[in-house]
C-alpha cells in the first residue's frame, strides 16, 4: 500500500512517516514544501490513500493562507478525480475551521474542497478537526504552546503565562497518528468521515505551566509526577524529547561511610521511593525496626545474610541471598531487621520503601538482634 504524506516534514508528518516505517507492508510517498508542484499528479496517482497534512499556520503574507491550506487541497481533488478511482484521503483540519479569522476560513474551504470530491465522486475522504497537538518534534515558539513551554524549561528558558486561568484543548501526537492509521487499515467507509482524536485533554495554561515545571524539579527533589497515565504521562514525554543531550543525564546525592554508599534515585508521592546500597564485605546495615514501614530488599550483586527478631516475641529468624538468583526480602512492621554481607566482593542491594523518609517522623528505631 503506497500512502502520500504531504506536509511530510513538519511535526504530524514525520511522526507518521516513523510510525508508517515499521509497518512492512507500507510505502511512504513525501510531498515537502521544496518539492515543485508539478510533483504532485505523479505522486497522487502512485497513490493508494493520501494524508493531507501540508498547512500554513503563520504566513508572512495572508495570502499564503489560502494559497496552500485551501488552493493545494483543491489540487489534490482535482487530480483524484481526473484519476477516476477511489483515493481514501485524510484532511487535517483544525478547530479554528468553525471561527471566523483567515486561518480558519482557508481550513474551512479545504473541507468544503473534499466533502465537494467525496459528494460528486464518491471517493472516501475523512476530515480532523483537530485541537492543539502536542508532542515530540513540535515546533516551539510557533504554533504550540506546550511545545514552548517544554522546549523554554528544558533548557533554562523564561516562559511567559499571559492568562493562567485560559483553558486549551490537547490531543497527543501519538494518539493521532494511532487513529490516523487505524483510519487507513479500516476497509468499511461512509463517504464523508468526520473523525474525533480520543482521548481530548483540558487544561489551563497556568496548571500546564506549573506541571512542565514540575517536570523538571524532579531531578532535585527527586519526587516524580504521577506519569504513567493520561495527560501526564504523555506531557512527560513530550518534556524530555526537548531535553539537550547534555541533559540526558543527571547526578544523585551520595552518602557514603565505612560501610559503602546509600543513593536515593526515585521517589514518589503516595507509592514509596527506591534507593541502593553498598556493603563491604563483614559490613552489617540496618538493625532497626519499623511500625508501619515496609521495605523490599533486591541483591544485585553479593552474598547477604538478612536476620529478623519479634520485637514482642523476641522470636529470630534468618534468610539467605545472593545477585546469582532474583529474590525479595521484605522488612514486617515489629520485627527488627538487619543485613549483612558474607561474601568476599562488595554487595549491592536495591531497596524500595513504601513512603518517602521523614526525619521528622522516621518510624525507625535501633535495636539489635
Amino acid at each position: 500500500m503506497r500512502i502520500l504524506i504531504t506536509g511530510s516534514q513538519g511535526f504530524i508528518g514525520q511522526n507518521l512517516f516513523v510510525r508508517l516505517s515499521e509497518l512492512s507492508d507500507i510505502e511512504v510517498l513525501h510531498l515537502t514544501r521544496n518539492d515543485p508542484l508539478d510533483l504532485l499528479d505523479e505522486l497522487v496517482a502512485k497513490s493508494d490513500a493520501i494524508v493531507h497534512l501540508a498547512g500554513e499556520n503563520r504566513p508572512k503574507d495572508i495570502a499564503d493562507f489560502s494559497v496552500v491550506n485551501a488552493d493545494l487541497t483543491k489540487s489534490i481533488c482535482n487530480i483524484i478525480r481526473k484519476l477516476k478511482r477511489n483515493i481514501p484521503l485524510i484532511l487535517a483540519s483544525s478547530t479554528q475551521a468553525s471561527m471566523d479569522n483567515p486561518y480558519g476560513k482557508s481550513k474551512r474551504s479545504a473541507e468544503r474542497a473534499v466533502e465537494q470530491l467525496a459528494e460528486e465522486t464518491g471517493n472516501t475522504v475523512n476530515i480532523y478537526r483537530l485541537p492543539g497537538v502536542f508532542g515530540k518534534w513540535c515546533r516551539p515558539n510557533y504554533n504550540s504552546v506546550v511545545a514552548t513551554f517544554c522546549h523554554n524549561i528544558a533548557n533554562d528558558l523564561p516562559i511567559k503565562v499571559n492568562d493562567a486561568s485560559l483553558p486549551i484543548k490537547l490531543v497527543y501526537i501519538d494518539d493521532v497518528i494511532t487513529d490516523f492509521i487505524n483510519t487507513l487499515q479500516a476497509t468499511e467507509h461512509k463517504v464523508v468521515n468526520w473523525r474525533k482524536i480520543s482521548p481530548e485533554y483540558s487544561i489551563t495554561l497556568g496548571d500546564l505551566s506549573k506541571q512542565i515545571e514540575a517536570f523538571k524539579e524532579c531531578r532535585t527533589n527527586l519526587v516524580s509526577e504521577r506519569v504513567g497515565l493520561g495527560l501526564t504521562r504523555a506531557l512527560y514525554s513530550t518534556y524530555i524529547s526537548y531535553l539537550p543531550p547534555v541533559k540526558f543525564m543527571y547526578d544523585l546525592p551520595q552518602h557514603g561511610d565505612e560501610r559503602g554508599i546509600f543513593v536515593e534515585m526515585l521517589k514518589t508521592a503516595d507509592s514509596g521511593q527506591f534507593s541502593f546500597f553498598t556493603a563491604h564485605p563483614g559490613v552489617t546495615r540496618g538493625g532497626h525496626y519499623h511500625h508501619s514501614k515496609s521495605e523490599k530488599f533486591l541483591v544485585i550483586k553479593g552474598s547477604a545474610q538478612f536476620r529478623f527478631r519479634h520485637v514482642v516475641k523476641n522470636e529470630v529468624y534468618e534468610v539467605f541471598t545472593s545477585g546469582e538468583k532474583s529474590q525479595v526480602v521484605e522488612s514486617i512492621p515489629g520485627w527488627v531487621h538487619d543485613i549483612t554481607n558474607i561474601g568476599e566482593e562488595e554487595m549491592v542491594v536495591m531497596l524500595w520503601a513504601n513512603e518517602i523518609f521523614d526525619k521528622k517522623q522516621p518510624d525507625t528505631y535501633a535495636s539489635k538482634i
